[in-house]
């Protein structure tokens, strides 16, 4: 047995712990985790009032405020100034481990700026749970958090790790994964893909298969936590060849366009073409797949896609 085990029916005095707890199912929770809660003199929660779900069903009864975005300057502070003072803090999430992807970071920041030194306590994490099931590569990987919601940022995210040719991992909200999925398919071409859905909780959901077939598969209203793992690029599509095709296009004469040439690959790159259009995804977004897929000119597939929607 190992000789720690209930070690920590007490906090250390000015300690700021960093507690995962589950990101569905309240039964994924460590026991290492429910000895801290009960244990530390304040519970920092990004939703008080869905951690006070968790306590109370473990009947956890200690003083809670709110830690999230939008007070994580000034609250941070404050918690930093108790734990100073020789209280012990547990930082909190809504669901998994604090500082993936949500304002935690800045307080664990804070704290080693301050000289502190934040204790984890490990536990579930979507990301992970996500990989494992995904059925892709598990090494190497690249968490990419979640893509920034519009605009030139958004369009940079998405050129910036095209060419990765790791498993690639993100989270998205259930009302932007279409969305999401046109530009993954826009960006980095047809791949394989695992979409989780409300990971351990009663209407989890694991779709696999290619980026297109998931758009037609979430074509309706989604609901729940989101988890992408998609495919890395193909080895060998580097940078060099990225510019080569930029070349190809800024050099292209539109007069020798001519779709039903031998030279521009097998038919049925039109057919898989006809299948994305149909599918909702715009003129743009599908020819760029439909060129990385084929090894076609952008140009040539953008044509042949306004020619099918005019028909």
């Amino acid at each position: 047995m190992p000789s720690n085990l209930g070690a920590e029916k007490e906090a250390k005095a000015g300690t700021l712990y960093v507690v995962s707890t589950p990101i569905g199912n309240l039964a994924d929770i460590t026991l290492r985790a429910l000895d801290i809660l009960r244990a530390v003199n304040l519970i920092a929660a990004e939703d008080t009032r869905h951690t006070r779900k968790l306590l109370s069903y473990y009947d956890i009864h200690k003083p809670l405020v709110s830690y999230h975005e939008h007070n994580a300057r000034q609250r941070g502070g404050e918690l930093l100034d108790k734990t100073a003072s020789g209280q012990s803090v547990a930082l909190v999430t809504d669901a998994g481990t604090p500082g993936v992807s949500d304002p935690g970071k800045l307080l664990i920041e804070a704290a080693l700026e301050r000289g502190m030194e934040p204790v984890v306590i490990p536990g579930a994490t979507a990301l992970i749970s996500a990989l494992v099931v995904s059925g892709l590569s598990t090494q190497p990987f690249v968490f990419l958090g979640f893509p920034p919601a519009r605009g030139a940022e958004r369009r940079r995210f998405f050129e910036k790790h095209a060419l990765l040719e790791m498993t690639l991992i993100l989270y998205e909200s259930p009302k932007r994964l279409a969305k999401t999925l046109k530009d993954l398919l826009g960006s980095w071409g047809e791949r394989r893909v695992a979409v989780a859905r409300e990971l351990t909780k009663i209407h989890e959901e694991i779709f696999r298969g290619s980026i297109s077939e998931a758009l037609g598969h979430f074509s309706s209203e989604v609901r729940g936590e989101l988890t992408l793992v998609v495919e890395g690029a193909a080895a060998g599509r580097n940078a060099d060849s990225q510019s080569r095709s930029g070349a190809e296009l800024r050099n292209f004469d539109p007069e020798r366009l001519n779709l039903n040439s031998s030279n521009q690959g097998s038919p049925a790159w039109k057919d898989e073409l006809k299948v994305l259009l149909l599918r909702g995804v715009s003129s743009k977004e599908a020819a760029s797949a439909i060129a990385g897929r084929f090894n076609l000119s952008r140009r040539v597939a953008y044509q042949a896609a306004l020619a099918m929607k005019e028909d």
